[in-house]
């Protein structure tokens, strides 16, 4: 089959992806190479990231005009994102128009056989979906309702074909979106080794910095239970007007119980962190669409705490490889919930997190899952 994996976000440059925080790149990476392994001729488009395999062909964009801009300005790509955020966004549509038009154009020359759209923010490629007369399927990656902007474009395109990536993330979305399948997200089953042994010693908040991922209700828990935290991700201190950091998690940094570890970007540091956690506490406090850092922790054989909402209640069985919490208006009900599974987690057997992930959420599965909903729509 001839598949064509198109993820137009600028943040999918080469220079880009390796210091941010972009899990639809990741993902797209992986079930490229994934889809190419299994004998399928794949057409990557991205900005600038170029995947090396026989049955790969990649198309780039033309980022000259974004380079002559940095240049005039003497800037990296997320300085000019951080100083001039309209100018960086108006460059970066520019750079999806043109990926999105050279899909479309390929599949219309009949060079493809169904396109695939990763969406993140972008929504060109919806409004010319249904000029295409090969199948065309979206995966967005974050709540459907999350932002207005969200909510007034996708309502627009219901009637497309939609792959979520779980089913809490259907929820959020208009009961008449198309769903042609559901595909959890994987990560390759030999990327971590899990640590069987019980010798750990502290737990592990992962993930970025912010208030909706609940991270000061981790420290203040960790803290009542008189337990380590080990915080790693990208705090926004001095960005905007978000005083997340200065006010609700700096001040609690001791080097002692609670400890920051900076931003993990090798899988090295990360794998050390999670594998040495008795658990991964995740106290999102919004409707997390799936949660990558959670299957990264059952890989490593360590298991979750997290809330019950969103769609950690379908990576998470209770009490078999992690414990869920009730989410709960009242965030001292929340941190209590949090202390009695940190006394309730270290029954958990560390095997059956390995277990739950091998089953369920490996690359094998994602690459297996979207290659069926592809096979269904070409006829």
């Amino acid at each position: 089959m001839r598949i064509a994996i198109i993820v137009p976000h600028i943040f999918m440059h080469k220079d880009i992806i390796k210091d941010v925080i972009f899990a639809p790149g990741t993902l797209a990476i992986d079930l490229v190479k994934g889809l190419a392994d299994k004998g399928h001729e794949v057409v990557f488009f991205s900005p600038d990231y170029p995947i090396d395999n026989k049955n790969v062909a990649n198309i780039n964009a033309n980022l000259s005009f974004f380079e002559e801009e940095l240049k005039l300005r003497g800037y990296g790509y997320i300085e000019l994102l951080n100083k001039h955020p309209l100018t960086f966004i108006t460059l970066a549509r520019q750079v999806q128009s043109e990926l999105v038009s050279k899909a479309y154009k390929m599949a219309e020359d009949n060079k493809l056989d169904i396109l695939h759209f990763f969406t993140n923010e972008e929504e060109i490629a919806l409004a010319f979906a249904k000029l295409s007369t090969k199948p065309v399927v979206f995966t967005h990656h974050e709540p459907f309702n999350f932002l207005t902007k969200y909510r007034s474009q996708f309502e627009l395109y219901k009637d497309l074909n939609w792959i979520s990536i779980s089913n809490s993330q259907q929820k959020t979305s208009t009961k008449e979106m198309n769903y042609v399948g559901n595909v959890y997200n994987g990560i390759p089953q030999n990327m971590y080794e899990p640590n069987l042994k019980n010798d750990q010693k502290y737990f592990t908040y992962i993930g970025r910095i912010i208030e909706a991922k609940g991270v000061h209700l981790a420290i203040q828990a960790c803290i009542k239970a008189g337990v380590e935290l080990r915080i790693a991700g990208k705090h926004y201190e001095n960005l905007g007007k978000d005083k997340y950091w200065e006010e609700k998690i700096k001040p609690y940094i001791d080097a002692k119980r609670i400890k920051y570890m900076g931003y993990l970007n090798t899988k090295k540091t990360k794998q050390e962190l999670l594998s040495n956690s008795i658990a991964l506490i995740m106290p999102s406090i919004w409707e997390e669409p799936f949660g990558m850092v959670a299957i990264e922790s059952l890989a490593c054989g360590t298991p979750v705490i997290g809330l019950n909402s969103g769609a950690i209640p379908e990576i998470v069985r209770q009490n078999i490889n992690g414990v869920l919490v009730e989410k709960d208006a009242n965030e001292e009900n929340i941190v209590n919930g949090i202390v009695k599974a940190i006394k309730n987690v270290e029954n958990i057997d560390r095997k059956e997190c390995r277990k739950i992930f091998e089953e369920n959420f490996t690359l094998q599965h994602m690459v297996k899952g979207y290659e069926d909903i592809y096979i269904g729509l070409v006829k």
